[in-house]
């Protein structure tokens, strides 16, 4: 008698559970939103590339359309088929549950203009991130009324984002992870939807680290893949000799000491450009880079070290910016240039 007396309490307990959680995410919304922002992050660098628009502006006005039109076509999908199983379930909308959408379509709409705003004030690094800690949120949210997994699928997917930032990722790295987190994660969030039901803190450990090792997986196989490559085979040849004979394939190698100009362009209403806009910077260390009928393949590497891939290995940040007017030489501006590696292996 005692024992049917437990059973019943907990039956009770579980009912009063799932009453409080009387919300349900559809699965084929989580698919929705993981198969387009997945696809989208995957094919990013591929698509609205600088070749394609080479004036920020008018690429960030093109990257805005895309992400609305995106954005809003996965919203009203995932408004109509919801409404349609409902309608299907004969269940009607909460006024929480049409909160709860709203509140999804802004954590959206945020990181549709934080993409923008970045081709204008810089921070490119941190779309990806900021995206992951938006999606994170907007899942957790929704799990505080809802399943209670949401709750811990978006917290890691928040500590997922977080960790983009701590670790310093490349974007090469920083794409892959974003893809599988959306695309990969989300897809498999639904087949781990449970109506609401309240298990113990050890099965949700379980279930959360076993998501996390499916999520992380393939980003981790990506680097081994990348690690395997090998660049194919060419000739060391000097500067001087790629301009006196530039081949089709050849790897130059710059030694250090070596000037690098930079080229400045200056546009606005405060300076004009002149000839000599120009930086001059000093190589630090030998640098060898693989070239294809004068053109870089995105190839390179320090003399001695493991090939890397394209330019988005290498971070450029300026800290510090500051206008000065000394007396005896006159007006000048002083900066502060960072440019650190953050090298992809290729062998």
């Amino acid at each position: 008698m005692p024992q049917l007396a437990a059973q019943q309490l907990n039956s009770i307990h579980s009912m009063l559970s799932v009453g409080h959680r009387n919300l349900r995410i559809e699965k084929f919304s989580l698919m929705l939103w993981g198969a387009s922002g997945g696809g989208l992050i995957l094919f990013s660098n591929r698509i609205l590339t600088v070749e394609q628009f080479p004036v920020a502006e008018q690429r960030a006005f093109a990257w805005l359309i895309l992400l609305v039109l995106t954005v809003s076509g996965v919203s009203l999908l995932d408004w109509h088929f919801t409404r349609h199983a409902k309608q299907a379930r004969d269940e009607a909308w909460s006024f929480t549950h049409r909160q709860i959408f709203k509140v999804w379509w802004l954590l959206m709409s945020i990181g549709v203009l934080m993409t923008f705003a970045t081709f204008f004030y810089g921070g490119n690094h941190m779309i990806l991130a900021g995206w992951m800690v938006l999606v994170g949120l907007g899942l957790y949210v929704h799990g505080l009324f809802s399943e209670e997994i949401l709750e811990w699928i978006g917290a890691l997917i928040i500590t997922i984002g977080i960790g983009m930032l701590s670790f310093r990722l490349s974007l090469h790295v920083s794409r892959w992870v974003a893809a599988s987190t959306l695309g990969l994660g989300l897809p498999l969030l639904a087949a781990m939807l449970d109506r609401g039901h309240q298990r113990s803190k050890l099965v949700r450990v379980v279930q959360s680290i076993g998501w996390l090792l499916c999520v992380l997986s393939p980003p981790l196989l990506s680097q081994k893949l990348d690690t395997v490559a090998m660049p194919p085979a060419a000739p060391l040849v000097t500067p001087s000799d790629y301009r006196q004979h530039p081949g089709k394939l050849q790897i130059v190698a710059l030694p250090a000491g070596s000037t690098i100009p930079v080229k400045v362009d200056i546009t606005g209403d405060v300076f004009r450009a002149s000839s000599t806009s120009v930086l001059p910077l000093v190589l630090n260390h030998p640098i060898e880079i693989m070239m294809n009928d004068g053109q870089p393949t995105g190839l390179w590497r320090l003399a001695g070290d493991s090939w890397s891939t394209g330019a988005g290995d290498i971070m450029v940040r300026i800290p510090m910016l500051k206008p000065e007017l000394p007396a005896q030489s006159g007006p000048e501006i002083k900066a502060s240039l960072i440019v650190e590696t953050r090298p992809q292996i290729t062998h």
